[in-house]
Order: structure tokens, then sequence, then C-alpha cells
């Protein structure tokens, strides 16, 4: 269960424990619970601070408490935590036994105080991607503050409470029951909804923030490469994000970062924060850009307004917001999304097992999309626009191979069809013809591209006709001491190691503007 490497890599980790701490089993007869067993005495034969009791009273089984010995400390999982929730268990391991977790202290206390009493649920799959975020940020509030208690559930092996309580998208949040969020989530998020006076006190905060020299407005690729090159230049930086990471974190494998042979999006995001902590930056969090307000002339302070009401200023800003989903925009979509209507099939697909879905769009991202599909699902539906699919060949020719998909070229979505809590169907017309076709499925996949989150700066600087922000070689956008770069950018070739060469570039350029600047502007600023 556990190789060679995992088991040295753990052991080290255990050797972090300042307290020791009980792992208590809740299992049953069956293959599953012989299965975390052996995982749980694998932990427990690698630190003499770790040990396993098999007396656990939980319902779900099976399932394990991680808990701090003669305390009230503890976390909880109805799962095998390995795959992509592996990491989730090292770090609740080391929280559990007294390690102190990386989080501003602030943030801690703020923790701390927070009402009891509050029970979160957590459905997730052990393959996505975006899980363990959510996993993990819960968690670690139930270290903090013992009376809110968390558990995080492997849908696949509680398929019957997933259909009673109609998950059809991970991770699913329950609080006391009821839904209480869906998708990746940070800690700030989560606390920012459970403390009430939380958004006020940091609008607030973020009114008293001095004038940057280069404020970055985005948390992803872009964005971390733009504010470390500003802040290796010793300028005053601040980076503003609604999420850091950006697109990058739903992204799975890696293969093509240069010089990195592979990594896996979470991983290369969890690297990008750690050398953005590096330099003296200021981060704001949970944040989102709202308005973009320019200066009364160049070298003064231009203006960011977000959505929380505070103003941010900057002698010189670069912009990243980086790009989100592209929607079908058809009827049914937004009434069906998370209960059937789905963007990602990684971290869906295992919902759908044995189940009949379609996957919206026929480039490399569809084709991708219905190949691991169809080793889950029954049936997959390939539905794609035009009259021939435009996936690379190696990726068709796979395609093909399948048995249990069929290809509908042509073919235009006009409906998501549904009983009112889950999609049943997909409605289309044959191009070619006209007829007015319907499939009966269960999921949709849209994965139809990318629209990049440039709306906010339509006033402001120049648009292209596709709403991407107009840059030069140089990075410039049409408004003075403004720059942007990534995958809101007419930059051609959205990749992730082109978006972090055009951030560092345009960081440079910001540099290059504010030298350039009259000495008697500079020091009014």
């Amino acid at each position: 269960m556990l190789d060679a490497d995992m088991q040295a890599q753990l052991k080290t980790y255990l050797e972090l424990l300042r307290e020791p701490i009980e792992l208590v089993a809740s299992v049953d007869e069956g293959p599953k619970s012989a299965e975390l067993l052996a995982l749980l005495d694998a932990i427990a034969a690698l630190s003499p601070k770790v040990s396993v009791r098999r007396d656990g009273d939980a319902a779900r089984r099976p399932s394990f408490r991680i808990a701090r010995a003669g305390s009230a400390v503890g976390v909880e999982f109805a799962a095998i935590p390995l795959g992509h929730e592996f990491t989730s268990l090292v770090l609740a391991l080391l929280q559990v036994g007294g390690h102190p977790p990386k989080i501003d202290p602030a943030l801690a206390e703020q923790i701390r105080a927070l009402a009891g009493g509050l029970r979160f649920e957590t459905f997730m799959s052990l393959s996505c991607h975006s899980c363990p975020d959510t996993v993990q940020a819960l968690n670690l509030i139930s270290v903090l503050n013992p009376g809110i208690q968390h558990v995080a559930i492997d849908g696949a092996l509680f398929a019957q409470e997933v259909e009673a309580r109609q998950v059809m998208a991970v991770p699913s949040v329950f609080l006391d029951g009821q839904p209480f969020d869906q998708g990746r989530m940070s800690v700030e998020q989560i606390v920012a909804r459970l403390d009430a006076g939380a958004a006020q006190r940091d609008t607030a905060r973020l009114q008293t923030l001095p004038t940057f020299d280069v404020l970055v407005v985005g948390g992803g690729p872009a964005g971390a490469a733009a504010a470390i090159y500003a802040a290796r230049k010793g300028i005053r930086t601040a980076l503003v994000a609604e999420r850091f990471g950006g697109q990058v974190l739903d992204t799975v494998a890696i293969e093509n970062f240069i010089s990195v042979p592979y990594t896996e999006g979470p991983r290369l995001a969890a690297a990008l924060d750690e050398h953005l902590r590096a330099y003296e930056v200021e981060r704001i969090g949970g944040q989102r850009a709202a308005r973009l307000l320019p200066a009364a002339r160049p070298g003064d302070a231009i203006g960011v307004e977000l959505a929380s009401g505070a103003t941010l200023h900057a002698r010189s800003v670069v912009l990243a917001p980086g790009a989100r989903w592209r929607n079908i925009n058809v009827p049914g979509e937004a009434q069906y999304r998370t209960r059937g209507v789905t963007y990602c099939p990684h971290c869906d697909g295992p919902l759908f097992k044995g189940k009949r879905v379609a996957v919206i769009g026929g480039g490399n991202s569809g084709v991708e999309a219905a190949i691991d599909l169809a080793g889950i699902v029954a049936q997959v539906t390939v539905i794609e626009f035009d009259h021939q699919l435009r996936a690379d060949a190696v990726l068709q020719r796979k395609l093909a191979t399948l048995p249990n998909v069929q290809v509908l070229l042509g073919a235009q979505t006009t409906e998501v069809l549904g009983d009112g809590s889950k999609v049943t169907g997909l409605a289309y017309t044959e191009r070619a013809g006209g007829a007015q076709r319907r499939v009966e499925l269960d999921g949709v996949f849209v994965q139809i591209g990318l629209l990049p989150n440039a709306e906010w700066l339509r006033d402001a600087v120049r648009l292209s006709p596709r709403g991407e922000i107009e840059v030069d070689v140089h990075g410039r956008t049409s408004l003075p001491g403004v720059f942007a770069a990534g995958d809101a950018t007419t930059t051609p070739f959205k990749q992730i190691v082109i978006a972090m060469g055009e951030g560092a570039k345009a960081a440079l350029s910001a540099f290059d503007y504010l030298i350039r600047l009259p000495v008697a502007q500079a020091e009014a600023a």
C-alpha cells in the first residue's frame, strides 16, 4: 500500500510529531476495512508516537479519526486517503501531532475565536486535484479550534450517501447536515464565511495600506512571476488575488514545463506560493478586482477598486487576472451546475461511475476528458459543434478505439435537460439538416476552452474582440503605467511557461517605466 519511497518520506515527516497521536479505526468485516487497517498499521510502524485503536464507533465504516492523545484535537477521514489526498493525510498527522501549521498568526487567532459546535462534512474524490485544498483547510480549522469538527468522505466508498444527498460535484461541503459550499476553498475563504465581521475588518485594513510601486492583480503563474521579479528590484510590491495559484490549480498533469518532466497543478501552485513568500510582497488574498482607476497623470497613483469596496493604489499595475472555463450558455446549464453539469472530469468523473455522460467539445480538452471518462462511466457521448474533431491526431486515434464512446459532429447543444434536481439529458440540433435530437444521460462535462477574466477592465484599457487585454511586446497596455501578462492577454499560446515569462517581462517593463518617470513626480509619489 505504501511503497518504499512513501514509507521513507512519511517516516521523515513523523519525526516532526510533538505529541503522541492515536489512529482510531471504525471498521467492519469488508475488504475496504482490511485495506484501511493495513494502512493505519503501516503508519504506526513508522513512529513510536503513533498507535492504532480498533474500537471506533463512527457510523461510517471504514473510517478513522486522527486524535491527539488525551485531547479533543482531531480530524476524521471516512476514506482511505491515498491518491491526491495523501498529502491531506500527512498534514493531518503532523498538525494533530502538534507540528505548527504554516498559517498567518492573526488568521490562526481568528480561527480559535470562532464559535464552536460546528460539524463539517466534505465529500471528495481521491482522483480530484481540487479537493485536497478544501479538505486541508477544514482539517486545519478543526485542529486549531476543537469545537469545530470535520470529516472528509470518499464519495466512491459511500455511494449510497452520495446518491441520497445528490452530490454530483466535488468537493461538496456540508455544515451541520446542510449544503455549505462547493469547489476549492481556502482557509481564508471559509473563515470569512464563518466570521461575520471579517470582511468589514479586512476592508478597513486594506484602506490603510500605502501606495505601492507595483501592484500585481492575479495570483497565477503570470502574477507570481511578476511579483517576484518586481520584489527582486527592491521596490514596494503587492499582489492581490481571489485565490493564489489561479487556473493552474485546476490542471492535473503538467509534462511540458521545461526542466520538470512531470508535475501537477496544485504542486506547482504550492511551489509558486513558497517562492513568493521568500520575498517582501504584500499578499492580499480573497479579494476580487472590480474596477481600474487610471492615474491623473503618469507617475500618479493608479487605483484598483475591489469588490469588497476597498481601493488599493500603486504607481504601476501589472494585470494578470487569468481565465476561467467557458460556458455553453444554454438553458439548463446554470440551473444544473454541480447537479450534473460540471467542468472537471478528473474531479467529478468518479461520481458518474456506471452512468451515461456527455462531453461538450472536440478539442484536446474534450477528447482527453472523453478518454478518461470512458474508463469510469458506462457511455460517453462527445458533442462537437464543428464537422470534425479538433483534437490532436494521436488523441483522436485513441478515442476511436474505445467501444463505449460515440461522437456526434456538427451538433449544436441547445439545452441541458433535467427533472428539477439533476440532469436527465441534453438537447441538440443537427447543423446539417436542422433536426432536433436529445440524448438521455446523467452528466454533462463542458470542455470548450477558456474566457479571459477581463470584463471589469472594459472601460479602462483596450480589449480585443475576444475580450483579451491588448498588449505590445513589452507587456504594455493602452493605459500608461499599466502592464498585463498571462492568459487574459492577446499574447498567443496560453501555456504556463509562457505566462511566467510574460509575467516577468511585465514586471521588468513596470520597473523600467518607474525609473524613467520625472524625478519630481517620483518623489511626490
